[in-house]
Order: C-alpha cells, then structure tokens, then sequence
C-alpha cells in the first residue's frame, strides 16, 4: 500500500513538472509579442502621463497667470480705491478748513462790531456827558446871569419924571424890566411908563 502511494506521488509530481516545462515552451514566443506590446503600452501610458503632466503644468501656468492678473487688477482697483479715498478725504478736510475760516472770519467780524458798537456807545455816552456838563453850565450861566440881572435891578433906582417923551427920538440903549431904555442927550438913562411919561433910571 505505501509503495502504491509513493508511486502515484511520484507520477503526479512527474507529470506536473513535464506539464510545467510544456507549458514554458509553449509561451516563449508568445512573450516576445507580448513584450512588444507590453513596451509600446509602457511608451503609451509614459506618453499619456507626459501629457498630462504638461497639460497639468499648463494648467497651473494658466492658473498662475490668471492669479496674477487678478491680483494686478486687484491692486489698481486698490490704488484707484485709495486715491479716490485720498481725494474725498482732502475735499472734506478743504471744506471744514473753509468752513472754519468762515467761522473765524464771521467771529472776528462779530467781535470787531462788538467792539465797535461798545466804543460807539462809549462815544455816545461821553458825547452825552459832555453835552450834560455843556447844559450844565449854560443853566448855571443862566442862573448867574438872572441873579446878576435881578442884583442890578435892585440896585437900580426908579425917579419918576412928568416930563413928557421928546419928540426927538432919543437913543436905545438897551431895555429895562421888559421896557426899551433911552439914553437922552446928556446921558441920562429912562424909559417911559405907562402914562406916556419918561422914567429914569439911576445905577
């Protein structure tokens, strides 16, 4: 039995080995062709892997560019933003400058007419005063005159006269309690009353 076993063993194997180098014959030209086109397969996908490496590095060119465009563009949209930005900026600070100005100028002006109108009335008041002090001593003359009149009239002395008024008019020399005072040819001062008579009048 254990010979029977070894044998079939030793056929199987036998037979595996034959079949296995039958096998390898049989394939040797083939492997040839294959190889040919296992190598024009290989070119193939070397090719299409070139290809898409360039078209890959195309693609990333492409993108950079067109990042770098985008950014350029971006930046003259920034730089035009900001001088935009500068130019408003400036403008209004042109503006409230003049506004200021404006405001300074209508202060200064309000100030000076302040000034003006204070020293006008300060003209005014003095001007007022003065004319109070000028008022002032015109009503004191007045009064010293009045007393100087009323002081003469007391001292001077009435003498009635039945003379008659001259028919030659005598001169006038002034006036006497609201009566026209004569002054005769000898100097003698008179007025006459009202009984047509003259009056002297002695100092």
């Amino acid at each position: 039995m254990k010979r029977l076993v070894v044998l079939l063993s030793f056929f199987v194997i036998s037979n595996s080995f034959y079949a296995q180098e039958a096998v390898a014959k049989k394939k040797t030209p083939i492997s040839k062709t294959e190889k040919l086109k296992t190598e024009k397969a290989e070119a193939e996908k070397e090719a299409k892997k070139q290809a898409a490496n360039e078209k890959r590095k195309a693609t990333i060119a492409a993108k950079k560019e067109a990042a770098e465009t985008a950014k350029k563009e971006a930046e003259k949209e920034a730089e035009k933003e900001a001088k935009k930005q500068a130019a408003n900026e400036k403008r209004k600070a042109t503006i409230a400058a003049k506004k200021e100005a404006a405001e300074t100028a209508k202060k200064g002006a309000e100030t000076k007419a302040a000034a003006a109108s204070k020293k006008a009335a300060a003209a005014k008041g003095e001007m007022k005063s003065e004319a109070g002090k000028a008022k002032a001593a015109t009503n004191k003359m007045d009064a010293k005159m009045k007393e100087e009149k009323k002081t003469v009239s007391k001292k001077m002395k009435e003498v009635s006269s039945n003379e008659k008024a001259p028919k030659v008019a005598d001169k006038i020399t002034g006036e006497y309690n609201g009566k026209k005072v004569y002054t005769g040819p000898r100097g003698g001062k008179y007025y006459i009353n009202s009984n047509g008579n003259k009056t002297y009048i002695q100092d």
